[in-house]
């Protein structure tokens, strides 16, 4: 048995878990529909087991809007708009509201021009980046969404942090339901699976980071103080470069250091930048022949040759998708994260939670 399922509460309803978190931002003032949009992009990655990128977020969303750091607003404005470039400032609002937004805007670009490119400046934390891939895969598209973090990697033989673990995700449009998208932070690991080791009191492996001295750790505490490594060495870290430029430059918007810590001082803004992108399949091709083009690819990969002791092979995305689908709408989440949120709940007076018999069978109610 792993550290994480010694230390996982009993199954919980995600549909509960959803309301309970749209309960708790509504308390903080957010709109019902905003905070329902933002609980259900939660409560979706952990489902898909992006637990770094789920409802462990909320302490920290909910201390920052009360810290005046994030913002109520629900949407971006626009600073300029040129044919299929837009700039858009999020003024600090949830990154779930303005991300979804911004991709809206790409695939309307992209229906007129054949690609839309829509950048952000003060942007705040979005969830998983694959999201919005997707949500541009759904709708004929070439999804692509990028992000710049605070630096957290150093450049290969450097000694300091230069650049951030900047994610980026890629989605194509595909027959059938499993989805075709990659999803990947530029660090060996995401500071999130580093800070949730953290929480569960267990250790990483010792590729994902290394102290402030440069160091190799398993210690997850000496790694958020230290630095992430990148992934592929100089690739990872040339790639996440380039994201953090484009990003930052063609928002205008903070990249490098000006990105601040997301978990540093609650009051100061994070500052990120975004950048996404819709490329329209029918401006280049026949739709449906590329939806079932990229389905038949991923299919020869899946019935591809295997190495000896593998089971099954996957192509980007499936695994995410496969979990969701055993989850079957039910979420163990780890006890540290149940003790969190119900902490959160008792502050702002939500009453009731999805977890008071789960806090009961772990001892913590």
């Amino acid at each position: 048995m792993t550290a994480q399922n010694r230390n996982a509460a009993p199954a919980v309803s995600a549909d509960d878990l959803s309301t309970f978190v749209t309960r708790l931002f509504t308390a903080v003032g957010l709109s019902e529909t905003a905070a329902a949009a933002v609980a259900r992009g939660l409560v979706e990655a952990d489902l898909e087991g992006l637990s770094s990128h789920g409802v462990m977020l909320v302490d920290m969303y909910v201390e920052r809007l009360r810290q005046g750091s994030v913002s109520h607003s629900e949407t971006a404005t626009i600073v300029s708009e040129r044919h299929g470039a837009v700039v858009l400032d999020a003024g600090h609002a949830l990154g779930h509201l303005t991300g979804s937004q911004a991709m809206t805007m790409a695939v309307d670009k992209a229906r007129q021009f054949g690609v839309g490119m829509v950048s952000v400046r003060h942007g705040f934390h979005f969830g998983a980046a694959g999201r919005y891939a997707q949500q541009a895969a759904q709708a004929g598209c070439v999804g692509i969404a990028m992000c710049n973090t605070r630096p957290l990697m150093p450049a290969p033989g450097g000694a300091e942090r230069v650049v951030g673990n900047n994610p980026l995700a890629i989605a194509l449009p595909a027959a059938g339901n499993i989805p075709v998208v990659l999803d990947m932070a530029t660090s060996e690991a995401a500071m999130g699976k580093i800070r949730m080791a953290e929480k569960a009191g267990g250790t990483i492996p010792p590729t994902w980071a290394v102290t402030a001295e440069g160091a190799p750790t398993t210690n997850p505490t000496e790694a958020i103080a230290g630095m992430l490594l990148p992934s592929g060495g100089a690739k990872g870290f040339g790639l996440s470069f380039l994201i953090d430029l484009m990003c930052g430059l063609l928002s205008q918007g903070a990249f490098g250091a000006q990105v601040r810590p997301l978990y540093g001082d609650f009051a100061t803004p994070y500052d990120c930048s975004h950048l996404f992108i819709a490329v329209d399949v029918a401006h280049f091709c026949d739709a449906d022949w590329f939806r079932q083009q990229t389905a038949a690819a991923a299919e020869r990969i899946r019935h591809g040759k295997r190495a000896p002791g593998v089971e099954a092979l996957f192509t980007p995305g499936e695994p995410e998708w496969r979990r969701r689908e055993r989850a079957d709408g039910q979420l163990r989440l780890d006890s540290a994260v149940v003790a969190m949120l119900t902490r959160i709940a008792s502050e702002l007076g939500v009453g009731e939670t999805p977890f008071q018999k789960t806090m009961k069978e772990i001892g913590h109610a």
